[in-house]
């Protein structure tokens, strides 16, 4: 039988990092507001666009895999932020790795994306259509963010990681998963205007207002989340004590602890990176699994569940069974240029072209529409 091994890993993150200090220089908020209420301390904001970052980071985890560019056969494009809908952002990737024999294919459904991207590449390599593929979980959520809404504004931040799939005769890589999608809270999480429903409405991409319900995705995310889990477990016949670590969607320290204590799963054994990167929607699962190898938080062997929950609300659950490797092959030259401005002031920037008419973001809410459909 055919599995696919996680052969390589690599993250991009960048170096600019927003604090929450920075963000109560323009919000009505503090430190000790958002830590207790999300487990966030910092996240980082991007100086170059998505596309790069998935680029280094997919770099990276080819050569840890001891791989070249030209070896790939497929780049799967996980992300709710992507620079254009025509041409897809999987193909601006594989130009500028120089991965000419690929296929490239983008994923979105929202915080979800990369596990999903993870569960088709799998399928893909264990059908035999492809023998390897790069699978990136990438978001530039702060160029869209409307940074007037403190309740969405503290949560988010940029970033990117790649892992690579190569198939194997051994039973490694994704073993089980479970992916589902709770339809009908849909409404709870949605950015107004972003898309082709807002065309008519003469606005630009910084004119956003979000719709974000947080107690109800909470509550929608703990249950999915753990039910995911459970199931995922029974499927591969696994106990929650022979989980050797969990590496979670980092939506908010809260959920995460829910999600554990259902799970019957201890903390210690959860990789946690909200505090200092906040929710990089379906950057988080990759980002905290590479640095979870580099802190040597992965055995030889080890058993992992990987659950998330995105807009849509999409969520899901995998268990992966780790080969013998947890060093790279090799090492890659790429990296981001320098960041000539603080995170602050890139936000600031960004703040600067939203809402050119000066609306409020209720009264931007009003002009794109109270209803939307379902």
């Amino acid at each position: 039988m055919t599995y696919a091994a996680i052969t390589g890993w690599g993250a991009c993150m960048p170096p600019a990092v927003l604090t929450n200090g920075d963000l109560s220089t323009f919000l009505e908020t503090s430190d000790e507001w958002i830590t207790s209420r999300t487990g966030m301390r910092e996240r980082r904001i991007s100086h170059v666009p998505a596309a790069e970052l998935s680029t280094v980071a997919a770099a990276r985890a080819i050569a840890c895999a001891g791989l070249t560019a030209a070896d790939i056969e497929l780049i799967v494009y996980g992300s709710c932020s992507n620079e254009e809908q025509v041409p897809n952002s999987a193909s601006g990737v594989q130009l500028a790795l120089g991965a000419t024999h690929a296929a490239a294919m983008d994923i979105n459904t929202a915080c979800t994306s990369f596990l999903y991207g993870l569960s088709t590449a799998t399928a893909m390599i264990r059908t035999g259509v492809v023998k390897n593929a790069v699978v990136i979980g990438v978001e530039l959520i702060s160029r869209y963010m409307d940074w007037s809404n403190r309740n969405v504004a503290v949560l988010f931040g940029d970033g990117a990681a790649a892992v690579v799939l190569q198939a194997t005769d051994t039973e490694e890589g994704v073993v089980g998963s479970v992916l589902g999608c709770d339809a009908e809270a849909r409404p709870t999480l949605r950015v107004r205007g972003v898309g082709l429903a807002y065309s008519g409405c003469n606005i630009t991409l910084g004119d956003t207002a979000w719709d974000f319900d947080g107690p109800q995705i909470f509550k929608r995310a703990v249950r999915a989340m753990s039910d995911a889990s459970g199931r995922v477990l029974h499927q591969c016949g696994v106990t929650a004590d022979q989980v050797d670590l969990v590496v979670p969607h980092q939506a908010n320290l809260r959920i995460i602890e829910g999600v554990a204590k259902y799970a019957g799963i201890p903390m210690e054994k959860v990789m946690l990176t909200v505090q200092k990167y906040g929710n990089m929607s379906s950057a988080t699962v990759p980002v905290a699994l590479v640095e979870a190898l580099e802190q040597g938080r992965v055995a030889p062997g080890a058993t992992i569940l990987m659950p998330a929950f995105g807009g849509g609300l999409t969520w899901c659950s995998m268990l992966v069974k780790w080969g013998q490797r947890v060093t790279p092959l090799g090492q890659s030259s790429a990296a981001l240029p320098p960041a000539t401005k603080t995170a602050l002031e890139l936000v600031n920037d960004i703040r600067a072209t939203q809402d050119p008419h000066g609306r409020s973001a209720a009264g931007l809410s009003r002009a794109l529409g109270s209803e939307m459909p379902a």
